[in-house]
């Protein structure tokens, strides 16, 4: 595939040119790089926060998108944009956080989508990024103990959790997986790795493993691998009758247990609003990173049955959305 014909509009975008929009306008027309690296129907609401203040493509900005899913050189790719000399850019995930980085030091770059922003070696802390790259965390250590801490209210007998995971996916696994242990230790659990390939044979094998060792249940790892298998993770779960909480709303409604994720919408109009700093003369030295103020947990009762899992009234009430 050509790396121009990754370049396309999102959320309905157009990408004018900003030589019209000056001539139309009048205006000085700044311009906005994204490297978009999985599809996302919220990605909508960065395009809405920034035209609620003030910016609008081809009028006061235009935007250039390059479209970088798994598998694609993204290497590439991040150098292509960073040659058209964006003010500032939007990076969506890890690997092109890393990519972008490798290809500039000295543009602005918004990041969302990224687990231990500090390990990648992104930023120095949170408050006090450095450089010039600054974003939002889409989970931090606290939220691995709210999962599990969800399976052992929905599954009491719980006495080993299992992290499934590619570390080849996803390089923060130890991270997550460092975070599960010390959660574990306070809610009496044991918590070990679960390493899979990105193949179902052996995803099917990682989890007749976790079924193998009676009280076993199960957090599926946000990763591509276990994204892009989604309805192979869920069948293989209620196969094995394995008590599974996952990170994403999109595995409840493809028969998963139950998530505790965030709210995406959020981390598009933060990045949005950081674009708008930015723009209007904020380093992205002093923008501190952030992470998420605010999460969703989504419930499957007709799985939960199928389990013979009661649900507690706590965890029903608590509950943003509930699948019948």
């Amino acid at each position: 595939m050509r790396r121009r014909d990754l370049i396309k509009g999102i959320a309905g975008w157009a990408i004018a040119s900003p030589l019209e929009a000056r001539a139309q306008q009048g205006e000085r027309v700044r311009r906005i790089g994204m490297l978009i690296g999985f599809d996302d129907p919220d990605l909508k609401a960065f395009q809405q926060e920034l035209e609620k203040l003030g910016w609008s493509d081809g009028r006061n900005i235009h935007v250039d998108h390059l479209y970088a899913p798994a598998g694609t050189q993204v290497q590439v790719l991040a150098e292509d944009l960073v040659t058209l000399q964006p003010d500032v850019i939007f990076a969506q995930s890890r690997p092109v956080t890393a990519a972008l980085q490798q290809a500039t030091k000295t543009i602005p770059i918004v990041f969302n989508y990224v687990i231990d922003p500090i390990g990648a070696g992104f930023v120095e802390s949170f408050p006090r990024p450095g450089g010039n790259i600054t974003g939002f965390v889409v989970y931090d250590p606290n939220v691995v103990g709210k999962w599990m801490e969800m399976l052992k209210e929905i599954a009491p007998q719980t006495a080993r959790v299992v992290l499934l995971g590619n570390p080849k996916t996803a390089a923060y696994y130890d991270y997550l997986l460092r975070a599960a242990e010390t959660a574990a230790a306070l809610l009496g659990v044991e918590a070990v790795a679960g390493h899979v390939e990105n193949n179902a044979a052996d995803i099917e094998r990682g989890i007749s493993a976790v079924a193998s060792v009676s009280n076993s249940s199960m957090v599926v790892a946000p990763d591509s691998t276990t994204n892009v298998n989604t309805d192979l993770i869920v069948k293989l779960a209620a196969r094995n009758r394995v008590p599974a909480v996952y990170t994403n709303k999109f595995f409840v409604a493809a028969g998963g247990l139950m998530s505790y994720g965030i709210v995406s919408v959020d981390q598009y109009r933060q990045a949005a609003s950081y674009v708008d700093k930015i723009l209007r003369g904020a380093k992205p030295s002093e923008l501190p990173v952030q992470s998420p103020t605010r999460y969703e947990t989504v419930l499957n009762l007709k799985t939960a049955k199928a389990l013979g899992l009661a649900v507690p009234s706590g965890l029903l009430v608590a509950a943003d959305e509930v699948i019948e």
